[in-house]
Formats: C-alpha cells, sequence, structure tokens
C-alpha cells in the first residue's frame, strides 16, 4: 500500500513537471551570455531555418579563407620582384617558403586559439582573429622584401587558429536541428573562400599593367602591384570585424557550462542529484576521449587527401597533352571552380538538411567517403572526352567532389563537438585545426611527388 501511494505521489510529479514550460524547468543564470544563448535557442523553437545567423557564420569564415589562397597566382612574381632567388628555378621555392609559413603559424597556435576561446568566450577569439586578418594581409600586401613578406605570412597564420572556436561556436549557435546546416556554412564557406581567393588575387594583382586607364604608372599602385587583392581581402575583413562586436557570446560564466540541461534532467528524474559520470567527463583528457581523437585522425586523413587532390588536379589541367595533362588555361580552371562553388551553394542551403536527417551526420560522412573512391576513379574515363563534353564532365566530377568533401566534414565537425563539454569545445576544436595544418603542410608536397 505505501509502495502504491509513493508510485502515485511521483507520478503525480512527473505529470505536473509535465505541464512546466521547458524554459520554467530549465535553470538559467542571470547575467550569462551563454545561458541568454540557450534560452534564445528554446524561444525559437519552430521559427525555421536561421538565416541570420548562417550569414554571420559565412562572413566570418570567409574573411579568414580569403587570404590563404588570394596570393597563388602572382606569388611566383612577387618572389621575382624581391630579387632574392638567384636562379629562375629558385624562384619557386622561395614562393613555396612564403606559401608554406601561413599553415606553419596556424599549425603551432590553433591549440592555443583553441584554449583561449574555452578561457574568455568564443566572441574574443574570432574578434581578435578577423582583426588580424586585417592588420598581417595589408602589410603583407606591403611587402617590399623576403623577409618581410615570410613574417606577416606567419603572423597572418598564428593569428587564423580562431577557425577552431569558429566551429565550436557554430555548434553552440544553433538549435540540435540547425548545428547540421550550421556547420556545413562553416565547411562550404571556407571552401569558397579557397575558390574566390585565387580570382580576386589572378584579378587585381599588376593592376597597372592590366588596368592602365585607372591605375596610373608610377603611381602607388606601380610601387606595390600587389596591394590591391591585400587592400580588398582586408576591407571586407574590416566590416566582418565591425559586425562581430554584436554577435552573441554563447560560453557559459558559471562553473556548469551545462548545468541548466543537468538540472531539468535531474527534474526529469525525480532527483536533485546530477550524473556523476558527466562530471567526471567534463575533466576527461581529451586525448584520451577516443570518439574525439578517431573523428580528429579520420578529419586529418581526409584532409591530407583533399589538398593532395587539389594540388594533383590544378597540376594536371594546365599540364601540356604531352604530360598527360589537359593543357587547360587559368581561365578554364577557374570556370570549372566558379560551377563547383555555385553547386556546393545550393547543395549546403537546399540538399544538405535532408541527407543529414536522413541518414545521420556520421552515416552520410561514411557513404560520401565511399562514393568519393569510384568518383576519382573516374577522372581518366572524363579526360578522353574533349570540347564541351569535356568541360561538363569535368564540371559535375568537381562539383560532386566538392559536395562530398563538405558532407565528410561536417560529419566528423558533428562527432567533434558533441563528445566533449561546452568547456572543452574550443581546444578539441584547436587540436584538429593543429593536426589538420600539420597534414595540410604535407599534403602539397605528397601531391607534387605523385
Amino acid at each position: 500500500m505505501r509502495t502504491s501511494r509513493k508510485e502515485g505521489r511521483l507520478r503525480n510529479m512527473e505529470e505536473e513537471k509535465g505541464k512546466q514550460p521547458l524554459l520554467e524547468r530549465k535553470k538559467y543564470h542571470e547575467n550569462c551570455p551563454g545561458c541568454k544563448v540557450e534560452k534564445t535557442k528554446e524561444l525559437s523553437e519552430g521559427q525555421g531555418v536561421p538565416f541570420t545567423k548562417l550569414f554571420i557564420m559565412w562572413m566570418v569564415v570567409l574573411s579568414s579563407a580569403l587570404p590563404i589562397s588570394s596570393l597563388f597566382p602572382f606569388l611566383y612574381f612577387m618572389v621575382r620582384d624581391f630579387n632574392i632567388a638567384k636562379t629562375e628555378a629558385d624562384i619557386s621555392t622561395y614562393a613555396g617558403y612564403v606559401g608554406s609559413v601561413f599553415m606553419l603559424g596556424r599549425c603551432l597556435t590553433s591549440f592555443l586559439w583553441g584554449t583561449i576561446a574555452d578561457l574568455f568566450g568564443r566572441k574574443p577569439a574570432i574578434l581578435i582573429g578577423v582583426t588580424s586578418v586585417v592588420v598581417f594581409n595589408t602589410l603583407f600586401g606591403l611587402s617590399t622584401s623576403f623577409w618581410m613578406a615570410i613574417i606577416t605570412r606567419f603572423l597572418l597564420g598564428s593569428f587564423n587558429g580562431f577557425l577552431g572556436p569558429v566551429k565550436a561556436y557554430a555548434s553552440e549557435l544553433f538549435r540540435e536541428e540547425h548545428q547540421a546546416l550550421g556547420l556545413s556554412t562553416v565547411s562550404s564557406a571556407w571552401g569558397i573562400g579557397l575558390i574566390i581567393g585565387p580570382s580576386l588575387g589572378g584579378y587585381l594583382a599588376q593592376p597597372v599593367e592590366k588596368y592602365p586607364n585607372i591605375f596610373p604608372k608610377d603611381s602607388f599602385w606601380d610601387k606595390f602591384p600587389y596591394f590591391l587583392p591585400s587592400l580588398i581581402t582586408s576591407a571586407f575583413a574590416f566590416v566582418v570585424a565591425i559586425g562581430c562586436i554584436w554577435i552573441p557570446e554563447t560560453l557559459h560564466n558559471h562553473n556548469s557550462s551545462n548545468e541548466s540541461t543537468e538540472y531539468a534532467e535531474a527534474l526529469e528524474n525525480g532527483s536533485d542529484a546530477t550524473d556523476n559520470e558527466k562530471i567526471t567527463k567534463k575533466n576527461e583528457n581529451l586525448f584520451l576521449n577516443w570518439p574525439l581523437m578517431s573523428s580528429v585522425i579520420a578529419y586529418c586523413v581526409f584532409s591530407l587527401h583533399d589538398i593532395a587532390y587539389q594540388e594533383i588536379f590544378s597540376l594536371w589541367a594546365v599540364s601540356p597533352p604531352k604530360m598527360g595533362g589537359l593543357n587547360f588555361t587559368t581561365n578554364d580552371v577557374g570556370n570549372i571552380l566558379s560551377v563547383s562553388g555555385l553547386a556546393l551553394i545550393i547543395y549546403q542551403l537546399a540538399l544538405y538538411p535532408f541527407v543529414q536527417r536522413a541518414s545521420g551526420a556520421i552515416g552520410s560522412a561514411r557513404i560520401s567517403a565511399l562514393l568519393t573512391i569510384p568518383l576519382l576513379q573516374s577522372y581518366p574515363f572524363i579526360a578522353l572526352f574533349s570540347g564541351l563534353a569535356l568541360f561538363i564532365g569535368l564540371s559535375t566530377a568537381s562539383s560532386l567532389k566538392s559536395i562530398l568533401s563538405i558532407t565528410i566534414v561536417t560529419g566528423l565537425f558533428l562527432q567533434l563537438n558533441r563528445v566533449v563539454e561546452q568547456h572543452q569545445r574550443g581546444a578539441a576544436n584547436g587540436i584538429a585545426m593543429t593536426c589538420m595544418s600539420l597534414f595540410k603542410a604535407i599534403g602539397p608536397a605528397s601531391g607534387g611527388a605523385l
């Protein structure tokens, strides 16, 4: 009898809790920015896709990606003008140093920026990173010597480690049903930036030679022929930095970042105590977190594969037929990449959410990895075409490759951000970015060797 009465009281308590709105059952801390974001997310239930937040993510990531690749079209000529190379063959060697020192700087500091984001917030890390693009990318465009270019690119890479905090920020800013879309926005914006960057560098470098009617000889632009693309990129980053002042902070400033969630779960279980295993997990060594490290390893392996593909595809496309290439011009390659970029945007906004809901983040990543194998094997057969058929075939294959790449990366980062607590999420993404930068530094060398 006494047991039946106890069960009845528990049922009544559960029914009363079920009638309470979720916001009333969760414990939110006043003046905590993370709690304010969580509360806003709860209130936005059923309001559809948050396009404003997606636009914020897009702009922040694009400002980070543009400086990385914008120098490639004019780097050879820039190093030549420094007069440091004794022979023409040495120019490529020195150009390689300038190109790779960015990744070296990012590899050395990504974990540090992730830790800073965990201690002081995502917003300060993002704001400092975007501002550094304005400063060091501008100075790089004004470089008058090889060592000035090396130092400014190294500093630019060192402060560019905020991509890890951005990914943590994206996983916290959106409701769970929109997290996949948020992280895919980060990945696709990064890919688009690596496509737009070389176009800016190619069209805007040496403006006195290309546009003499607008930029007169012996002017400022003649003295600094590679400043214009850097200026445009820095100006864009400056606008983004101003906008970042008003973005919300997602990091909680109280002891338990997930206390509101745990409090609701405790109420639902009829207890005020939290799960001891969850508290222990918060202090777990990240390097002993196998789900995290397996995601990082898979991401690094794929990054090596992806950067090697990009290097080989570009070399193959512009190489002469006697060397097995397609004899494409840089404009031909740019047109194919433009089609890939457009397809990527359409997929990310219109199709990826359905793919993710249908097969899950990890399931879609696995399927995409398997589909990548036969897709890459099809390139030799596509090369047998000519004219319009060749362009359509390569554009289709390149678009599918970009789509599969984004699906894989997004799935891995969803897994990565879900297996750690918030106060370790920045450091976890920093580890991933550090390892990825190291693998991407290896990738071009392996691609060139093959």
